[in-house]
């Protein structure tokens, strides 16, 4: 391995970091490599980038809450970090599962990209045709989408970004959602109608990368630390919060922004029934690192939304 600087801890082999095969995750991953390698002064060869195919690439024909949720995309790649195979994996944060194994921990979240939604196939959500039917598997875009425009048919739309794209070109629906963060990370810039995260919410952790390595490997600690982005590592970790507060899983319509005011953290986040038609929204101020204040939030929503929506969360009463 080449020379490091002198906070870095010498390691005679190179760093073996856990992705997900897709296109988009090793966009994501050879990142965290660059962040890596740019933050210690390293050659590219210092890390390594191991793939794997993860149940959740494998299996696209079903909606992704019927077949075992998030920890479809982390099975495999838990697996290898347990086994000492890799030293850190790298995450999509929307992906990842709210309850995490004992024996891991969550040591960098890189600088958050946009985190807006875009509309493919329309210019905005009003314009889209009467009864226009919407790919998409996200219970929180279908419940957004069917909260704003009831008339629209929404049906299960999976695949990696490239699938989505030409099965929208081939006419399977006239419209559908992607991740700008996605799109931006794959060269994809210009595609679609980019949705105002302010008024469309997005998803609790979009648009950030995680690395993951074993909570008792301080070497690896201490070597991903150095590219973790503070102010994004408290906004996904308040919105992770949330989820946790919420009972929320990938059967539940959920979305959150946070925002850094100062020393302050401002989260929004909105609950809806399945359908769309109820949507309960509010919004807390907190100190950046307070993880007791998005439970709070979350206590509030549950609250005040009725049974049919709080029975989409698995920890409301």
């Amino acid at each position: 391995m080449p020379a490091s600087n002198s906070r870095t801890p010498r390691l005679d082999r190179p760093i073996r970091l856990g992705t997900r095969r897709s296109p988009l995750a090793m966009a994501q991953a050879s990142e965290a490599r660059a962040r890596l390698c740019a933050a210690h002064g390293w050659d590219e060869s210092a890390v390594d980038l191991m793939p794997v195919i993860a149940s959740g690439d494998r299996i696209q024909d079903r909606p992704l809450a019927e077949i075992g949720g998030k920890a479809l995309w982390t099975r495999e790649l838990d697996i290898w970090l347990e086994e000492g195979w890799i030293d850190g994996a790298v995450h999509s944060m929307k992906d990842v599962e709210t309850i995490r194994p004992e024996g891991f921990s969550i040591v960098a979240i890189l600088e958050r990209e946009d985190r807006a939604d875009r509309l493919l196939g329309a210019e905005t959500v009003v314009a889209l045709p009467q009864g226009a039917t919407i790919g998409t598997s996200a219970p929180r875009r279908a419940a957004q989408l069917l909260h704003r425009r009831p008339d629209c048919r929404v049906v299960t739309f999976r695949g990696n970004v490239a699938t989505r794209m030409a099965k929208l070109a081939a006419g399977e629906v006239d419209a559908t959602f992607l991740a700008a963060a996605g799109l931006n990370r794959l060269g994809e810039d210009a595609v679609g109608t980019r949705l105002d995260p302010e008024d469309w919410l997005p998803a609790p952790g979009q648009a950030a990368i995680g690395i993951e390595c074993r909570a008792g490997d301080e070497t690896m600690q201490d070597i991903f630390a150095a590219i973790d982005h503070r102010a994004s590592h408290d906004e996904v970790m308040a919105e992770r919060a949330l989820l946790a507060g919420l009972g929320g899983s990938c059967h539940s319509p959920v979305a959150a922004l946070s925002r850094i005011e100062g020393e302050e953290l401002v989260l929004r986040a909105a609950i809806y029934s399945a359908e769309g038609a109820i949507r309960i929204e509010d919004e807390a101020r907190m100190a950046r690192a307070d993880r007791e204040g998005p439970r709070a939030l979350a206590e509030t929503l549950l609250k005040e939304a009725p049974e049919q929506v709080r029975s989409l969360f698995e920890g409301a009463a």
